[in-house]
């Protein structure tokens, strides 16, 4: 279930809102919480062939033909390594995966399956992405005991990689400490020996992740890259067209304001601000508009919404996917259709049930909790909507309207 790996209807952003989530609600009851980063060396490289036969048998199921097939695919490969004219001689291959290949990274994830045993008997919670693995857990303050089941796990994992023939990458594996708010000391928590482990920034996914959410970082590589892409974009505007080059803008810029911006609920004004900057000076490239000139008409033109807008938009479509089974069930499982305990009007509104948070810099952030604040804010017609593309299409129109006070 917490494999988001290549597979159907699973993306990073989806991921990463479900740790980020957890988080938060973490902090939001005055607890701190610690996230892991594991790192393998060479993950897919190094898989046992013996090992995953008997993984796909005897975890999965997988018997007779199949299994042969499995064998057959395994088995009997061979590589060498091309410099210029030069080739060596070939060598057996026994063992890893292609990387490259559609099967590749399923069998890694099932090889690697017998994990999720190990962090659930610490109670460990934890979620993975292909080779990337991420732990995290609540630690109460003034409690020298609350690390100690990461400790443990951590020597098991350990244990159990170097009997599976994989590298554990104590170099580039990183923690961070999630401080609940208001505080602004030296954290009171001891993380023995993880110390060294610790980092006050770390890359989950693409996305840099920082103790206080505040996602500062984050927000700076979003804006330095985009307006480095849009000066790199200026200089081949005179050689296409309006249309394409406004494909080509959403194309550079529009993805990386959009990539995980989920996250992005509760930011802080300044940091919206930013992005917002970003959004105009593409605006004003694609349609050759003057600094000086005010920007929403021209962004009412193209039809834009704002990015507090486009953030808004991102979450309510994941309700609706995590509402109609076309999205993981992890999503799924955070949001409860409000069900009243007595005959009432709003029984028949899809509403959810809205829960409280204690720190608006915190659990109002969280999925579980801005979510359902969201969707139980739009009109009926909407979230009645029958398909996808019905309800993105009147979403849109909605918050196009609310955006820009149009009728």
């Amino acid at each position: 279930m917490y494999q988001s790996g290549f597979k159907s209807l699973h993306s990073t952003e989806m991921a990463l809102l479900k740790v980020y989530n957890d988080l938060l609600l973490a902090t939001d009851t005055g607890n701190y919480a610690v996230l892991m980063l594991l790192d393998l060396t060479a993950a897919f490289d190094t898989i046992d062939h013996n090992i995953l036969i008997s993984r796909l048998e005897h975890c999965v199921g997988i018997k007779g033909a199949a299994l042969q097939w499995f064998r057959s695919y395994l088995g009997e490969r061979t590589f060498s390594i091309r410099l210029g004219e030069f080739v060596s001689s070939t060598a057996s291959l026994v063992c890893g995966v292609p990387q490259g290949s559609i099967l590749g990274p399923i069998l890694f994830s099932l090889y690697i399956l017998p994990l999720g045993s190990i962090f659930r008997k610490h109670g460990i919670s934890f979620h993975c992405y292909a080779d990337d693995s991420q732990l995290y857990l609540p630690l109460k303050r003034n409690n020298a005991n609350s690390i100690a089941p990461l400790l443990r796990c951590l020597e098991d994992i350990k244990a159990w990689m170097a009997s599976n023939f994989l590298k554990f990458n104590e170099d580039k594996t990183e923690i961070i400490l999630f401080r609940p708010g208001g505080t602004i000391n030296t954290p009171d928590v001891d993380l023995g020996d993880l110390k060294s482990y610790v980092k006050p920034v770390v890359k989950n996914l693409g996305v840099l992740m920082d103790g206080d959410f505040k996602l500062d970082k984050q927000i700076n590589l979003v804006v330095k890259s985009c307006f480095y892409q849009l000066r790199q974009l200026s200089k081949v505007k005179s050689f296409v067209s309006f249309t394409d080059f406004e494909r080509v803008i959403h194309a550079f810029i529009s993805s990386r304001l959009d990539y995980c911006n989920s996250l992005y609920v509760g930011i802080g004004e300044a940091s919206l601000t930013r992005l917002q900057r970003v959004q105009n000076a593409a605006a004003r490239l694609l349609t050759g508009t003057r600094k000086r000139d005010h920007i929403t008409p021209i962004l009412v033109s193209l039809h834009w919404l704002p990015v507090r807008f486009r953030i808004d938009f991102k979450i309510l479509l994941l309700v609706f996917k995590s509402l109609n089974n076309t999205a993981p069930k992890y999503l799924s499982d955070l949001l409860q259709p409000y069900a009243p305990s007595r005959a009432l009007r709003s029984a028949g509104q899809l509403l959810l049930v809205s829960p409280n948070a204690r720190l608006k810099s915190r659990g109002d952030r969280a999925f579980a909790v801005a979510a359902p604040k969201l969707w139980n804010n739009l009109p009926l017609y909407i979230r009645q909507a029958p398909s996808l593309a019905v309800f993105k299409f009147h979403l849109k129109t909605y918050l196009y309207s609310t955006a820009y006070n149009t009728v």
